[in-house]
């Protein structure tokens, strides 16, 4: 026998499919040499193709996880710049390197802002065209039955002698009592449900958007100031006031808010007694207040976690201490010196130390004037000589001022920036008592340490303020960034516990004249709920349009059970 090979003779068209599929070939250049370049606008498409896909919106979160990660670890130039020149000092080989990187102001780095941008846009791109999608969803039908609804992964089937108009209406009117939406079409009913799963997962990409803009909202204009305030003064909300500010690049001294506030007494009580002892039970300080410029005064009480709000500002109360009033006098006995002195606290029980310096000091023996300074050291609770110089309780038990005088220059004329806490020593001497050591005292309330040589005397007033240490924060857009943590932890939620999922139920006349009822469910995710919700519906359905009986077997019982949802042509019922 001979065998013939036809050759096939190329139809029409098939030239022009001859030309598209070597456009698809994947051949190198040199074995495709008619394969076109992509081009400037071909490669843009990709990169935005590849930019809004799902799995590099997830990619550069984690990279937005990751990169916020220093920021948390090493000290941050806009928080904290004494540890950053602290971090500088003792790590000589690492700062330089941390500088290049920008990780010592990593959410102003352009890194950071880099993969901020990128996943605004991915998230946007990512959404845009999925919520047209949506939109046409709502806008259009579930679509109709297939010709075969054997082959979903839930079916069920019977017989019964109700018309298939009725068994379509009755379905139409179980469905829609279901919520879904349901319409006829053709010989059958198509229904669809869950369209909230959708919504939920466009909600948490939204919510991540807002999100993300109130960030940089807040990181741009935020503001935050401390005052320490004394029982008795007052503040008033300008730059000026503050002890420190710090604030976003984008924050003018416009945005403050104007207001200002008197603190008229400070309340604290301890724990007196048990394991506890000297845990603050209460802090709370009285204030007088007035928003805007000719606001009228108000009286409020700012504890704990619970602030003044006044406009985008919230005042909290941060710190508490002891301010003793000191009264200074010269040789003559004029007074040179009489305030109040905060005190910083430097444990638990309120041991408090500071710096006391007085400008218009004393005229020594060869007629120079001196500065005068003292350190100082209060224990609110003292324990006696044979105790250490630490206070035994917060509160005011057993007042002490532990006093040491110095003479001298306090530097202050030298234009250098000090704190008004610390005494720097450097170009000090200390006064001598009658044994020539340095002059320290312990004082009591009412009591008077006298300085040698006529130079004067200080004394330590009966009258013992406290003061409150506040933070007036100013941070746009965190109700926004609540409201969009709330709707993604809702938007999530919806997206992963709610189904989505297709119901059809077709009702057609059968050979024999006998209507035959066919359901079909078909789930858009991996659930064990359609099959079981598709059994409950048949059952019902069930009931309104019962089985006839079948033309091989005896009379069906009309109290027969409800039929069950079986596994579709080599599919297994999920």
């Amino acid at each position: 026998m001979s065998k013939t090979t036809t050759e096939p003779t190329p139809a029409a068209g098939d030239e022009d499919l001859g030309a598209a599929g070597s456009q698809l070939s994947t051949a190198p250049a040199e074995e495709a040499p008619n394969l076109p370049s992509l081009g400037v606008i071909g490669w843009a498409r990709w990169f935005w193709r590849q930019l809004t896909s799902m799995r590099v919106a997830l990619l550069l979160l984690l990279l937005l996880s990751l990169g916020a990660i220093p920021g948390s670890l090493i000290p941050q130039s806009g928080i904290d710049d004494t540890k950053v020149a602290e971090f500088r000092q003792a790590h000589e080989t690492l700062a330089p390197v941390y500088d290049k990187l920008g990780l010592f102001h990593v959410y102003s780095s352009v890194w950071f802002s880099a993969i901020y941008i990128l996943l605004f846009v991915s998230l946007i791109g990512c959404i845009v065209p999925r919520t047209w999608q949506f939109v046409g969803q709502l806008r259009g039908r579930p679509p109709g039955a297939p010709k075969r609804l054997t082959r979903l992964p839930a079916y069920t089937t019977w017989r019964t002698e109700a018309e298939p108009e009725q068994v379509r209406e009755a379905a139409l009117a179980l469905l829609r009592k279901r919520r879904f939406r349901a319409h006829p079409a053709g010989d059958a009913v198509a229904a669809e449900k869950g369209y909230l799963r959708e919504v939920g997962n466009l909600a948490f990409h939204i919510a991540l958007i807002v999100m993300l803009i109130a960030f940089a909202w807040g990181q741009l204009f935020k503001s935050e100031g401390n005052k320490l305030i004394v029982e008795g003064d007052g503040f008033s909300n300008t730059l000026t006031q503050y002890d420190d500010f710090k604030s976003g690049s984008l924050f003018s001294q416009d945005d403050l808010d104007p207001f200002s506030f008197t603190l008229k007494d400070f309340k604290g009580t301890y724990e007196a007694t048990g394991p506890n002892r000297g845990t603050p039970r209460t802090y709370e300080a009285d204030l007088t207040y007035s928003a805007g410029a000719d606001g009228k005064d108000r009286k409020t009480t700012v504890k704990v976690n619970e602030p003044l709000e006044i406009g985008d500002s919230k005042v909290y109360l941060v710190s508490h201490g002891y301010a003793p009033v000191i009264t200074v006098r010269d040789g003559k006995g004029t007074v040179v010196y009489s305030d109040a002195v905060p005190l910083l606290p430097l444990d638990g029980n309120v041991t408090s130390t500071g710096a006391i310096k007085v400008m218009d000091g004393y005229r020594d023996a060869k007629g120079k004037w001196d500065q005068l300074g003292f350190q100082a050291f209060f224990l609110p609770s003292y324990g006696g000589p044979d105790t250490a110089v630490v206070s035994q309780f917060p509160a005011l038990l057993n007042p002490v001022l532990n006093l040491e005088a110095y003479h001298g220059s306090l530097g202050v004329n030298a234009g250098l920036p000090q704190s008004v806490y610390q005494l720097d020593k450097t170009k000090l001497k200390g006064f001598k008592n009658s044994k020539g050591e340095q002059l320290r005292e312990n004082l009591k309330p009412g009591e008077t340490m006298k300085l040698p040589n006529g130079a004067g005397s200080i004394t330590f007033e009966k009258e013992i303020k406290e003061w409150a240490g506040f933070q007036v924060a100013r941070q746009p857009g965190s109700g926004w960034a609540l409201a969009g943590a709330v709707a993604a932890i809702f938007g999530l939620a919806a997206s992963l516990f709610i189904q989505r999922r297709r119901v059809w139920v077709r009702a057609t006349t059968g050979p024999d004249g006998v209507t035959v009822v066919e359901m079909a469910g078909l789930g858009r995710s991996e659930s064990a709920k359609v099959p079981e919700e598709l059994g409950d519906l048949a059952g019902i359905l069930y009931d309104q349009a019962p089985g006839a009986p079948d033309p091989d077997d005896e009379p069906a019982d009309p109290s027969s059970p409800d039929p069950q949802v079986a596994p579709a042509e080599g599919a297994e019922t999920k």
